[in-house]
């Protein structure tokens, strides 16, 4: 978000809420030169990409909405950056959270 921030001269930064086209969203991300933006009126796992300066206009600070279990899940398998599909993935989240704590 440095980046942004800095080539574009604005306050973009994560939970910045904004308003584009009159509806409000709040900052979750960037990717590149753009901002990934949590609507209100959207499901906190549908994101849309915004370029920092058309019609954005910037606000105060806020708090995005929590994904859903679902979704965060998934989120957490993408950042995991594991070499496995996603139903490997939760298979072997499953393996971990049924052996924690247990030695062998």
């Amino acid at each position: 978000m440095n980046y942004i921030q800095k080539t574009y001269n604005v306050p973009a930064e994560y939970g910045r809420i904004i308003r584009f086209q009159g509806e409000q969203g709040i900052i979750i991300d960037a990717e590149g030169s753009h901002l990934k933006v949590l609507m209100d009126k959207d499901k906190p796992g549908h994101t849309v990409r915004l370029h920092p300066v058309w019609e954005v206009e910037y606000l105060g600070i806020g708090t995005p909405r929590k994904h859903s279990r679902s979704t965060q899940r998934y989120r957490d398998y993408i950042h995991s950056e594991m070499n496995m599909s996603f139903i490997d993935w939760l298979r072997y989240k499953q393996y971990e959270k049924e052996t924690e704590g247990h030695a062998y």
